[in-house]
């Protein structure tokens, strides 16, 4: 049986980036004021590696560094967080690092560095594929440089994993724009992705044209919508999808100031993913009452958050008792409930 992987978190806010993008507060995203030194890396890995014995667990877990664009810090401070990690790897050690950087921050001889160091999976925060949207959120990068990264980690003798990061609901999005960005990347086939819905936080520029009237957010229905939608797609061509929506923490709840924020944003997604599957179950069944039977930890997923799915049906004549059961499958019966 295949293990559950995980990751031991280093977080290195805004270290390496070049630019404050108008939605930018890592800070208060990570939790964490002020970054890890490698001094303090060392140690978070190996109180990890101390508490976790088991070989077979150590190969599911990943040392990741998050927060930052790792690949555009100082090439000694980055070869030095890449070297405390060293002890830690190979046999019964944990399986490699993770990165995130930026997509103009790969070059050949970068990957050459990482690969030599142990790097399995890089991650690029491309958030946009629209070159309009980028240079509006103060990126500092192009669609065509989040393409060129891409073709150059999957190209030989390089053997990364390879994710993405996108955002939805920027300044200066318009629909047309974000389902280019979607479509784009569904195209690319990375291994792995990351949905962040766009969160206002105080202190930034986004911030200042959330008050101005400038920018005027996404609403949390379409959001959940469009996201529900492509978390489909995504995963219909083998897509995996390890994020969607921001860490519920009480730093963004206090510091946000608009945006798309829900503690449970992905279980919302998902909620509205088994709407749509139940809809297609009920198009050609009359009004009534129904037994709904699905997979006993998808219960709260089928019912919604506060009910809402039953509601929803409800509110057109389907009254639902949804159960668990021990297959796969979506079965619905009708039945007269008392």
């Amino acid at each position: 049986m295949k293990g559950k992987h995980s990751n031991i978190s280093i977080f290195i806010p805004h270290l390496g980036c070049r630019h404050q993008c108008s939605f930018c507060n890592q800070q208060v995203i990570s939790g964490n004021e002020s970054y890890t030194t490698p001094k303090k890396a060392e140690q978070i890995i190996k109180q990890a590696y101390e508490q976790i014995t088991d070989p077979a667990a150590r190969k599911y877990t990943e040392i990741a560094f998050f927060g930052g664009s790792f690949t555009a810090i100082d090439r000694n401070l980055m070869v030095e967080y890449l070297s405390v990690c060293q002890p830690f790897l190979g046999e019964n050690g944990f399986s490699g690092i993770r990165l995130s950087t930026r997509p103009d921050a790969i070059s050949a001889e970068i990957l050459d560095v990482l690969q030599q160091y142990g790097v399995i999976a890089i991650e690029l925060g491309v958030q946009s594929l629209d070159d309009r949207v980028l240079a509006l959120n103060e990126r500092g990068h192009t669609m065509q440089d989040a393409l060129d990264a891409v073709k150059l980690i999957r190209s030989e003798p390089y053997k990364f994993s390879l994710g993405l990061q996108m955002m939805i609901g920027l300044y200066g999005e318009s629909k047309e724009s974000l389902y280019h960005t979607a479509e784009t990347i569904l195209s690319l086939r990375p291994d792995t992705l990351r949905i962040y819905p766009t969160v206002v936080l105080k202190g930034t520029k986004l911030d200042a044209l959330l008050q101005s009237g400038e920018y005027c957010p996404m609403g949390i229905q379409e959001a959940v919508s469009f996201t529900a939608e492509w978390i489909e797609k995504f995963q219909a061509a083998g897509i995996r999808l390890i994020k969607v929506g921001l860490h519920a923490s009480n730093e963004v709840e206090e510091q946000m100031t608009g945006g798309i924020y829900h503690p449970a944003f992905r279980e919302l997604c998902e909620s509205r993913i088994y709407r749509r599957k139940i809809e297609t179950l009920l198009s050609e069944q009359p009004q009534g009452d129904y037994l709904l039977f699905v997979p006993q930890a998808d219960i709260s997923k089928a019912v919604g958050q506060k009910r809402e799915n039953l509601l929803y049906f409800a509110d057109k004549g389907y009254r639902l008792h949804i159960k668990g059961h021990t297959d796969i499958s979506i079965i619905i019966e009708r039945n007269q409930i008392t």
